[in-house]
């Protein structure tokens, strides 16, 4: 009896082995062909694109896939090989990216985001973008009034990094001389270090403003307020001096399309706060799912106005020394960016 019992022991990891032998086999035997078929469909498509398969091909692609995704699930739950599980993974992969995957190129898919899905998200928030531009009208018009009327407001609305050596204490020929007609440093330094910094800057403080809409919206408000007085505390001080025409002149060349990439966050950040405060007849994690993307577009076509902002400011602003070349070139840039988000995708909307 024990030799029987130690013979069968003996054998059992043999017998066992030889049994999931014999079920991959067979169950490869049974489904190889839609497998093999699904392989050629997809590699057709890999090389020569999904537009190579003719409509029969098409039908039998995501019938294929969802046979090869079902043996995948039935191999993993009776433990087949791991040869055929590595296998199988593989193949629905593939067969999911052909199935699901974009249609386009990268171009295409770029041209369409450029060409309708950013201005139009920024139609849909309009609301949102006028109430983001009236807090920060708001917050310029309360800064200058408190800077023009005391300076000394200056250095408690300006942080020390922007304010750098301009002050209470700065004449009028030192605004002109070191910061609104400082001359150009040159190439590298425009575009290379002062540009990419810029950009850098802009761009946290652009999805900083937007990811503050998840707590209702109030810390976009008061991010967007406090930009303001910064930029109103500037102006109070250059009025002071008779220089308003040329900070603004100065300010506008790239002052316009960075402004209007802040007010987008903004818009973004108070659009998600909006469908999360009142979701409507949708749960708020809903309303964030649907809404969410329109607000995710909005921010990413402001990152491409922060990169325009960057260029002008760090390689043009000082380049240019004419105030009127100045306005003309930043108000211009400004009615091509109006003209973009009114008419750009109104075709296809219709």
């Amino acid at each position: 009896m024990d030799m029987t019992a130690g013979t069968t022991a003996a054998n059992g990891p043999d017998e066992l082995h030889a049994k999931v032998i014999l079920r991959s086999s067979e169950f490869r035997l049974k489904r190889q062909d839609d497998w093999l078929a699904l392989e050629a469909l997809i590699s057709r498509a890999e090389r020569r694109g999904i537009k190579t398969l003719n409509a029969e091909d098409l039908q039998r692609l995501p019938v294929l896939y969802r046979s090869t995704v079902s043996a995948l699930s039935v191999a993993r739950s009776i433990a087949l090989d791991r040869a055929l599980l590595s296998y199988l993974e593989n193949l629905s992969l593939r067969a999911f990216l052909v199935v699901y995957g974009p249609r386009g190129t990268l171009l295409q898919g770029m041209s369409r985001f450029f060409g309708h899905d950013f201005p139009a998200a920024v139609r849909s928030a309009a609301p949102h973008f006028f109430i983001a531009l009236f807090v920060l009208a708001a917050g310029i018009a309360a800064g200058f009034i408190l800077t023009a009327s005391d300076e000394g407001w200056f250095s408690s609305l300006v942080p020390a990094g922007l304010a750098v050596d301009r002050g209470p204490e700065s004449t009028r020929e030192d605004l002109l001389t070191r910061e609104i007609f400082a001359p150009w440093e040159g190439p590298a330094h425009a575009f290379a270090l002062f540009a990419n910094t810029l950009f850098q800057n802009n761009t946290m403080v652009g999805i900083l403003c937007f990811s503050l809409g998840l707590a209702a919206g109030i810390p976009t408000i008061l991010l967007l307020l406090h930009n303001g007085l910064i930029l109103g505390a500037f102006l109070g001080l250059h009025y002071n001096r008779s220089l308003t025409f040329e900070i603004v002149g100065w300010l506008s060349i790239h002052g316009v399309t960075e402004i209007t990439a802040i007010l987008l966050c903004g818009a973004g950040g108070l659009l998600i706060a909006d469908k999360i405060v009142f979701p409507g007849r949708y749960s708020r994690l809903q309303s964030l799912g649907i809404h969410g993307r329109v607000a995710a577009q909005i921010v990413i076509g402001a990152v491409l106005l922060f990169f325009v902002a960057a260029i002008l400011e760090g390689g043009f602003r000082q380049l240019i020394q004419s105030t009127l070349w100045r306005y003309a070139i930043g108000w211009s840039i400004g009615a091509l960016w109006l003209l973009y988000f009114v008419k750009a995708g109104r075709r296809e909307d219709g």
